[in-house]
């Protein structure tokens, strides 16, 4: 048998406890030659608050763990009965075998982890009123037009000589205005 990556799902919130408690059983009941690693599958997110930029730890999939892992009935036991862990991902019905990620499933999960840049986290929504912090329009109110996630641009409509204009701005160069 070879190795393979399972989903195993938590109690929200829970994820990293759950990692600690399987390292834990994992060398208490010698299951190192059966389960590898565990993946608290997170990235890297920029979060902007009062102007700041913060870099956070954002959880992909909340309340899922990863678990490389050789199935058998040892290993899936001791995963299984691990505090905090509700059951396999893709278990259909009592006795049923878990069914593992695909090679490219798990590999596109954990590039994902390893990406080298952080994703911005934008929190806006079109209608909202924004105040500009940075660049040339600097104080100006305006209204959110248009949200994109992908490049993290945000399109404001400002009122400038009597007629709505639209901007583009990064992110981080506006804030909410409450």
């Amino acid at each position: 048998m070879s190795k393979q990556w399972f989903v195993v799902h938590t109690y929200s919130g829970y994820e990293n406890k759950v990692k600690a408690n399987l390292e834990k059983r994992i060398e208490s009941m010698s299951m190192e030659d059966k389960i590898f690693r565990i993946v608290v599958p997170v990235e890297d997110e920029i979060e902007v608050k009062g102007g700041k930029r913060k870099i956070s730890k954002r959880k992909i999939f909340p309340g899922y763990v990863m678990v490389e892992m050789i199935l058998d009935d040892d290993s899936y036991r001791v995963v299984r009965n691990t505090p905090g862990v509700t059951g396999f991902v893709g278990s259909v019905g009592i006795g049923s075998k878990p069914i593992p990620l695909t090679d490219a499933e798990a590999n596109q999960i954990i590039s994902q982890m390893e990406g080298d840049e952080p994703r911005i986290r934008i929190d806006l929504v079109p209608g909202e009123k924004v105040r500009v912090m940075a660049g040339p329009f600097e104080n100006f109110i305006g209204t959110v037009d248009d949200v994109n996630y992908e490049k993290a641009k945000i399109r404001v409509m400002i009122s400038m000589f009597g007629r709505e204009t639209p901007i583009e701005l990064e992110y981080f160069q506006i804030e909410k205005v409450t």
